[in-house]
Formats: C-alpha cells, sequence, structure tokens
C-alpha cells in the first residue's frame, strides 16, 4: 500500500502519537501550522469526506471525539481549537486518506474574516 497514512497506522513509518484506539490515530502533523497541529485519522483508509458512505458513520463520529479528546490533552480545549479536515486538491489535501487537523495553541485567524 502506498498510504503515507495507512503506513502509519501499520507502524512502518514512524509518528509522533498522542491518541490511539482501534479505530482511531492521532499524532503531531510533521509541518504544524499552529503550536499545537495534531492529525487525527481512522485506521480505516478512505480517501476523502467525499468518499464517506452511510457505515462510517460511527466511524466518523469517533474521529470527532477522538479530536476533542486530544485538544483536551493538549491544553487547548478551554482556550479553543479549530478541526478542520480538506476534501480534494482545490481544498488543499495533499494525502488521499480522510484526516482532521486539531490546530490551536494561539488565536487563529478567522476564516474569511468572519466568524
Amino acid at each position: 500500500m502506498s498510504c503515507l497514512f495507512c503506513k502509519i497506522v501499520e507502524g512502518t513509518i514512524p509518528s509522533r502519537k498522542v491518541y490511539e484506539d482501534e479505530h482511531v490515530l492521532a499524532f503531531h502533523d510533521i509541518a504544524p501550522q499552529a503550536p499545537v497541529h495534531i492529525l487525527v485519522i481512522p485506521k480505516q483508509h478512505f480517501a476523502a469526506l467525499n468518499d464517506a458512505q452511510p457505515e462510517h458513520i460511527e466511524l466518523l463520529g469517533r474521529i470527532q471525539l477522538a479530536a476533542q479528546h486530544v485538544a483536551k490533552e493538549a491544553g487547548i480545549a478551554e482556550s479553543g481549537y479549530r478541526v478542520v479536515t480538506n476534501n480534494g486538491p482545490d481544498a488543499g489535501q495533499v494525502v488521499f486518506h480522510i484526516h482532521y487537523h486539531v490546530l490551536g495553541g494561539e488565536k487563529l485567524a478567522t476564516l474569511g474574516g468572519k466568524e
């Protein structure tokens, strides 16, 4: 398999893990865009949010709860954090294994100048 994140799940590529359960893995981004930048991924491979199916509902919920957990563990839950997923090349998706960015640790710029 050539998917970078699948290799991280398999353990053939190292990562700085911060959370793992049977369905989800979270680790520090290697090119952080904020003081705290953690990626949360499902262990099951699918490329992007557009590929999510009804059978992924529970898994997507697990990802959201994992994002909440890593934000608390990183100490950014109270001050605030952003959870982002990029869907497709025009949105900036580079690794085609669905993943969520948990960003925080500083006041983040608002998107488009509005909340």
